[in-house]
């Protein structure tokens, strides 16, 4: 009896039964498609594909929870994920798509400042 709940426990996570992902398959086949190196792609590999998104979404979302201001509200800000994405750094290839904020004004300050350094040189 014990042996047929294993083999239950492990059709839940095979590519055939879906219950076990959030993401939609359509997206992720969609992504990888978009890759000129690809041009099949294996159910398996779709699957684990997406499967792989989903617990690195997880892993991202609680470690900025975590880290974040988000406890006392019980909430996760975009600043939680760009501070996560900036001190961690597991996370540090992502300052690119998750840069933090910056306020119009001290931009462009920064913008003439480093224009005056520019002049300088």
């Amino acid at each position: 009896m014990k042996m047929s709940q294993n083999s239950s426990d492990k059709d839940d996570q095979s590519p055939g039964n879906k219950k076990g992902i959030s993401l939609p398959i359509s997206r992720v086949r969609l992504i990888m498609k978009s890759s000129p190196d690809v041009s099949s792609i294996n159910q398996e590999a779709l699957f684990l594909t997406t499967k792989a998104t989903e617990l690195f979404v997880q892993h991202l979302a609680v470690t900025s929870f975590n880290n974040g201001s988000g406890k006392e509200t019980n909430s996760l800000s975009y600043s939680d994920l760009a501070n996560t994405a900036e001190e961690t750094e597991t996370f540090h290839f992502l300052t690119d798509i998750l840069p933090k904020k910056i306020l119009a004004r001290d931009y462009l300050q920064s913008l003439e400042e480093m224009k005056e350094e520019d002049a300088d040189f």
